[in-house]
């Protein structure tokens, strides 16, 4: 394929060269003269591991060449790969201006069937919002039909780049039709990793998914360090310990949105170690944020049932997780004291839960945080149904789904996703608490 890459930065330079490698035949683009210049020289304008010889055996072979004009570049090629900056504003807000500078260069040279992907970390909507109609200006044509675009956000590592180049994590492509997706993996073909091709928006998100979490993740590892630290004890020890864990650490579990936490064990341990590090004079920013976060999360939800006005309640779910009658630091307990404070008619059902069941601690802790919380429970998932205005969704019990099949009109705020949110997601009455 015919590609010109705009922006001969870490992202361009190696993208340019490794697509090169694999046999397309490409145009670089930048401002920079001294760049374009080291390139046609067989010169890498970057140090990164293996993108000198990378760079210096494509241009000897013809496949590599760079440029300064924009428009000889996208009219000498089928596709445009924009990886220019997107650098950071004092404040945190998001630099547009070289992102949408290229979408005019390459828009007034636009001919139908162009494809036009970026490569650029952009906040969701940039995309659709801002730089779409940049194009369709300066071209006269209509994106998905005149032009194609998509969003093909990188995963490259300063330092192993090319490397991660042709062992990517995955491929994700966001695309606005078909036909561009079809163009765009065709890029990557016979490359590893999982492949996945979404709604433009979804993509961009991907991106600033993965960075916030290694960012937590780093952070976390050096929290854990300083309490550690602290407390006389080798962190790395401790990290083995937890890193051989496959099924709840290093692994999917808990990464899905849905509810906030609770039970007898995380909030309690929570607190214990931000206690511990604080006797011991450490700061643990992150760490001591996590139980605030958890509350704000709860705080949402409330907002979520009580936004439509509507006062008589349905929760179905009352422990903190399925399976089992513990109510002790039940979020979803939580929830209702804090609907009952405000004088919300409430009515509860939860399979797990019956108030003549429950001893010691657990039927403690519900005393004094919901006393009357056998007037509350229902005796079938219909009955509290029948009652509600706003279903609260708080678990997946079958009999909770079927009941839920005829609400009608009713509000549901959904806190589990419902095996069919994605449908329900379009209806006015629905509320997925984050999707």
């Amino acid at each position: 394929m015919r590609i010109s890459v705009f922006g001969l930065g870490y992202v361009g330079c190696v993208s340019a060269a490794c697509l090169a490698s694999m046999g397309h035949q490409v145009v670089g683009v930048d401002v920079n003269p001294a760049k374009v210049d080291l390139i046609n020289g067989g010169h890498a304008p970057i140090v990164e591991e293996r993108i000198g010889e990378l760079i210096a055996e494509t241009t000897a072979g013809g496949a590599l060449r760079a440029t300064t004009d924009a428009a000889e570049a996208v009219a000498a090629t089928e596709l445009s790969l924009v990886c220019v900056g997107t650098p950071s504003a004092p404040n945190g807000s998001l630099s547009t201006t070289y992102l949408e500078r290229v979408a005019e260069q390459i828009g007034r040279a636009l001919r139908p069937g162009h494809v036009v992907v970026f490569r650029s970390t952009m906040l969701p909507g940039t995309c659709v919002e801002l730089l779409v109609p940049i194009l369709e200006l300066a071209s006269g044509l209509r994106a998905g039909a005149g032009f194609g675009v998509a969003v093909n956000p990188e995963f490259l590592r300063e330092g192993t780049s090319v490397r991660d180049f042709f062992a990517p994590p995955k491929t994700v492509i966001g695309e606005s039709d078909e036909r561009t997706g079809n163009v765009v993996a065709s890029l990557y073909e016979g490359l590893p990793g999982d492949v996945f091709r979404v709604p433009i928006p979804v993509a961009e998100m991907t991106k600033y998914a993965d960075n916030a979490f290694h960012a937590v993740k780093i952070g976390f590892a050096n929290e854990m360090g300083a309490i550690c630290q602290a407390l006389g004890l080798d962190s790395h020890q401790v990290m083995d310990v937890f890193l051989a864990d496959r099924k709840l650490n290093i692994s999917p579990a808990y990464l899905r949105p849905g509810f906030a936490f609770g039970g007898s064990c995380l909030p309690k341990d929570l607190r214990g170690l931000v206690y511990a590090a604080r006797k011991a004079d450490v700061s643990i920013p992150l760490l001591s944020h996590v139980l605030p976060a958890n509350d704000a999360h709860l705080q949402r939800a409330f907002e979520l049932i009580t936004a439509s006005g509507r006062r008589r309640i349905g929760m179905f779910g009352l422990s903190f997780k399925p399976g089992t009658d513990d109510l002790r630091e039940s979020p979803l307990v939580e929830l209702a004291e804090r609907l009952l404070g405000k004088g919300y008619d409430l009515r509860i059902y939860d399979a797990n839960v019956t108030l003549s069941r429950l001893v010691g601690a657990n039927r403690a802790y519900i005393a004094e945080r919901l006393p009357h919380l056998g007037d509350l429970l229902g005796d079938s998932a219909e009955e509290v149904l029948d009652h509600a205005e706003v279903c609260v969704v708080g678990c997946l019990d079958e009999r909770v789904l079927a009941a839920l099949d005829q609400a009608g009109d009713r509000t549901i705020v959904d806190l589990v996703r419902i095996p069919d949110a994605e449908t329900q997601r379009g209806r006015r009455d629905y509320t997925g608490i984050g999707w």
